[in-house]
């Protein structure tokens, strides 16, 4: 697994990994999720070891990353799809990297095939891939080694739709296999459906290491838990509950979507007062709703406001109170 322990990394006077500790176990997906300038990459890199920690410790596989003899066969890894040199081909990239660490070339035709990079574009000189096809290469050289670890910041920036649930498949896939996978993203929506737990952090901070279940569950007060509810009587449901100080709003999908009340006592008052209902469902938070809550007090920049200064508004460090979340629970 990985394991960061009080990781902390300083830039001059910039703390932007600061005592950090969390473990990726084998076995699930872990979504890495933090504000733009938070300390994801910069972890990634410290377990990687492109980077030297100030203080604390970052392991892999049971130790430090350096001292793996052949690292692509252990620790699979994708921090920058244009870390390729662009006068060589993308079968070349991987054929180089096949030989590094032992790796028989055949593999090199196995992960071109499986990331969808036909043999005629595996011969391209890399300077031409697009954004999506560069992902793709990256992919295959992160893959190369059939590796126990995956460690992938933005997987899926660049693909299509159809790339986007390739990768997402993949990830599970792995993770079902015993495999420790380790990602990053911004598309919360992907991530959700991703991930089976959660390392959060702010400002390099932890701000939450927990299962996504237990994450989305403790939204509700903060983010858009609700109650779906379609009645034959929807006025009459209507009335009821906002005499119990329910907000009630029409959902896009018809029925009732209400806050306040949760499930059971919304079938208790439909029950009381004779009013059927057709359906009642408990509906959590997005991730995005819980995340944006929970991250709001730890972005390191901000949009402009109302009086233009767009750019210089969004260059200036929030200053509010940072959030405080426990492992393995939120609070």
């Amino acid at each position: 697994m990985i394991e960061a322990t009080e990781l902390t990394k300083r830039y001059g006077g910039r703390t932007a990994v600061d005592a950090l500790t969390f473990r990726v176990r084998p076995g699930r997906v872990t979504g890495f999720l933090g504000p733009n300038g938070a300390g994801k990459s910069t972890t990634m890199r410290l377990v990687l070891g492109l980077d030297t920690a100030t203080s604390g410790t970052a392991t892999v596989c049971g130790g430090p990353y350096r001292r793996l003899g052949a690292p692509l066969r252990s620790v699979g890894a994708l921090l920058d799809a244009k870390g390729v040199h662009g006068g060589r081909s993308a079968y070349g990239h991987l054929a180089a990297l096949a030989a590094s660490n032992g790796i028989p070339r055949g593999r090199v035709a196995e992960v071109l095939d499986l990331v969808g990079l036909p043999p005629a574009t595996a011969r391209r000189r890399t300077k031409g891939f697009s954004l999506g096809m560069g992902q793709r290469l990256g992919l295959a050289a992160a893959l190369i080694g059939d590796p126990e670890v995956l460690i992938l910041d933005e997987p899926v920036n660049g693909l299509d739709t159809e790339g986007i649930r390739w990768v997402r498949d993949l990830m599970r896939s792995l993770a079902a296999e015993g495999r420790t996978v380790f990602l990053s993203s911004h598309l919360m929506s992907e991530m959700e459906l991703t991930a089976d737990h959660l390392v959060v952090i702010g400002r390099g901070r932890l701000l939450a290491d927990t299962p996504m279940r237990d994450f989305l569950a403790a939204g509700p007060a903060r983010a858009g838990a609700h109650t779906l509810v379609r009645t034959p009587e929807p006025e009459r449901m209507r009335e009821l509950l906002e005499e119990r100080g329910a907000t009630v709003r029409l959902d896009a999908r018809g029925g009732w979507r209400v806050v306040g009340p949760g499930a059971s006592a919304i079938g208790d008052l439909a029950r009381d007062h004779g009013v059927a209902v057709h359906e009642l469902t408990p509906e959590l938070s997005s991730l995005e709703e819980v995340y944006t809550e929970l991250a709001r007090s730890s972005v390191e920049y901000g949009t402009g406001g109302a009086n233009g200064d767009g750019g210089a508004a969004s260059a200036r460090s929030r200053t509010r109170t940072r959030t405080t979340v426990g492992k393995g629970h939120v609070r």
